[in-house]
């Protein structure tokens, strides 16, 4: 009977968990979709990256904060040829003169089979080697070039931050079964 009992919390509890990760899903999507409007809107240019990827990730709700450390993370969506295909989550750690607080975007555009295997299969993280274009800046032309088959753009949300980093992220990708 106890053996019973607790089978069947476990049950419970793994369902629950399942229920409460779909919702996290569902709403980070919504989000994305959000952001990715957000980005057209704000330089329509960038369609043609969307249009050219082979796959690309969407983070809508990057959190940033440092004291001399500065860590990020947050969770997006991964389409490819346009088609949700799964989670992932990015964190970030850097070090170097900074201080403050930030919320952004970020979009991954991954053009080359080899940057999406990497991307797909947990490999797949960046230093200082590749940087981020903020999308509302202006840039001379506008033609960010792939670095290794990825190219990255940012739309700050809120928050001030000053800093002068060093650092990297790292990505994990979760399939949808």
């Amino acid at each position: 009977m106890k053996t019973k009992n607790i089978l069947m919390v476990m049950m419970l509890f793994f369902s629950v968990s399942l229920f409460a990760q779909a919702v996290d899903d569902k709403r980070v999507v919504a989000d994305a979709e959000n952001a990715k409007a957000a980005f057209l809107e704000v330089n329509p240019k960038l369609q043609r990256y969307f249009d050219d990827a082979k796959a690309y990730v969407i983070f809508p709700n990057v959190g940033k904060g440092a004291v001399i450390i500065g860590a990020a993370s947050g969770n997006g969506a991964v389409y490819e040829q346009g088609q949700l295909v799964g989670m992932a989550s990015m964190k970030q750690l850097d070090v170097g003169a900074q201080i403050g607080g930030k919320a952004f975007s970020e979009i991954v555009f991954l053009k080359t089979d080899k940057a999406v295997e990497d991307f797909m299969n947990n490999k797949f993280r960046f230093g200082s080697n590749l940087s981020a274009i903020a999308v509302n800046q202006s840039p001379p032309s506008f033609d960010v070039t792939y670095t290794d088959g990825v190219a990255v753009f940012t739309l700050p949300k809120e928050g001030l931050m000053a800093e002068v980093s060093v650092g990297g992220q790292k990505f994990e990708f979760r399939p949808f079964d």
